[in-house]
């Protein structure tokens, strides 16, 4: 089971962990400012709307934990870092709370309440977590799938091979197809001579993934409807592997799926809403972070120089194939492609110089692109721009690269979350499909999922070079 749209994958099993972690964090507040009080309706006189107060912490800490990559489904972590995400996010919950109740102190609870109902949310999420931790693989959160197709294209499911992978489906049987190249299915039993209705009534299958390697005269179309009819799902293996890798596999992608697939269109509420968006938090994040972009430039200028240029500006292809100059701190020593050219970033590069290297890990040296942002020619969440003279050579093999270009460039992305660094045209193929995802299933609440999760990026330095 899985609640699917457009624009977000809801997993049952995250829906229902993120609603108990809610209630615990609400009635940790609950129960903290009761006991002080000596009842609910005396701590409620007190401190003027309890409930809506709690709320407000519930929430946060709700965020916390999602900035923490707490709610990937398909994420593999020993319980070891998922205790330490946790501690982390409730501390990341109190800041966010000390920054809310500084914007809106009248909502604001006192502090030892605070302290001890995080505490409180902390024990109890970490017995939660415990639980779903030795429940989440379990069948009773599984599809059961019927794979119609046992050739090339059926190799893309077999190649989910990791537990985490296989969270939201079991695949049940695979069906061999007229048109399929090769024989090649993966776990799970081969069936043969068997009608569909009867392989979905034998094995309780609750949807079929059409992977057919040709689909011209051999789609058993009045065998689909029948089991459509009987409530089963029927899904395109290229939507069925954007849901369970959150990617679009460029490599089974069609033209004609492009055209048609849901999606890949931007409404004119989204652009005015995305512009909006962009425009009042880059705004406020400078009015905050003026003083850590003065700091940097200081300890650049301290290590070049006085008359070393603090800014790095490099052209960058934006939205539509538009060139703009990106703003960065500068973290390689000056002219450092003079000889080389344009060359990938690499592991440890040997042009940056040490604060660079430092700015690099902590990200700080993006933190200039929000100049970008408010000009318009990036937004704070979209695919990474990247230098023309690597678009021109990418685009000529690797298919549909260019329509990344139709979503303006971000200072953070899907791709960044979900992917490590790209110093290959392999690796720019596997951020391309992730890019590809975003663009097609862009939305605000995605952005802000993004933001919220890249708060983890940062925190553990993933794909940081």
């Amino acid at each position: 089971m899985h609640i699917w749209s457009r624009n977000l994958s809801i997993r049952p099993p995250l829906l229902v962990l993120g609603t108990v972690e809610f209630l615990v964090a609400y009635l940790a507040v609950l129960a903290t400012c009761g006991i002080y009080h000596g009842s609910l309706f005396e701590a409620n006189f007190a401190l003027g709307s309890l409930h809506l107060k709690a709320s407000i912490v519930a929430t946060l800490v709700l965020a916390s934990l999602v900035s923490m990559g707490l709610y990937q489904f398909h994420q593999r972590l020993y319980f070891r870092e998922v205790f330490a995400r946790v501690i982390v996010g409730i501390g990341v919950g109190a800041v966010f709370l000390a920054a809310f109740y500084f914007v809106v102190p009248i909502v604001a609870l006192p502090r030892d309440f605070i302290t001890i109902a995080l505490i409180c949310s902390l024990a109890a999420i970490l017995l939660v977590r415990l639980y779903f931790f030795h429940n989440v693989d379990t069948n009773a959160f599984r599809r059961r799938t019927l794979v119609y197709g046992a050739g090339e294209k059926a190799k893309g499911i077999a190649d989910l091979r990791r537990r985490a992978d296989r969270r939201g489906f079991r695949v049940v049987g695979w069906v061999p197809a007229g048109g399929d190249l090769e024989i090649s299915q993966g776990s799970g039993k081969l069936i043969c001579d068997q009608s569909l209705v009867s392989i979905v009534d034998d094995l309780s299958v609750e949807e079929i993934v059409i992977a057919m390697d040709d689909r011209r005269g051999n789609l058993p179309l009045r065998e689909l409807l029948d089991c459509k009819l009987k409530g089963v799902d029927v899904i395109d293996i290229v939507e069925f592997l954007e849901r369970e890798s959150d990617k679009v596999r460029v490599d089974l992608v069609s033209p004609s799926w492009l055209v048609f697939s849901p999606g890949f269109r931007a409404t004119r509420l989204r652009k005015i809403s995305k512009r909006l968006f962009d425009f009042l938090a880059s705004s406020a994040a400078l009015l905050v972070l003026w003083p850590v972009m003065a700091l940097v430039a200081l300890a650049i200028k301290v290590e070049d120089g006085i008359k070393a240029p603090a800014l790095f500006r490099q052209v960058r292809v934006g939205q539509f194939g538009e060139d703009f100059s990106i703003l960065k701190f500068r973290s390689m020593r000056e002219n450092a492609e003079g000889e080389s050219g344009a060359v990938w970033a690499e592991e440890n590069d040997p042009r940056a110089t040490r604060v660079g290297r430092f700015l690099r890990k902590a990200r700080l040296d993006e933190i200039p692109q929000l100049i970008n942002v408010l000009r318009g020619e990036m937004s704070l969440v979209g695919p990474r721009p990247e230098r023309p003279e690597f678009v021109e050579k990418l685009a000529e093999t690797i298919p549909y690269y260019q329509e990344r270009h139709t979503a303006k460039p971000g200072i953070t992305g899907w791709a960044q979350l979900r992917y490590s660094y790209a110093s290959s045209e392999e690796d720019t193929i596997r951020k391309l499909q992730y890019d590809l995802y975003y663009v097609k299933n862009q939305s605000l609440v995605l952005d802000i999922t993004i933001m919220l999760q890249t708060l983890e990026v940062v925190i553990w330095g993933k794909g940081a070079r």
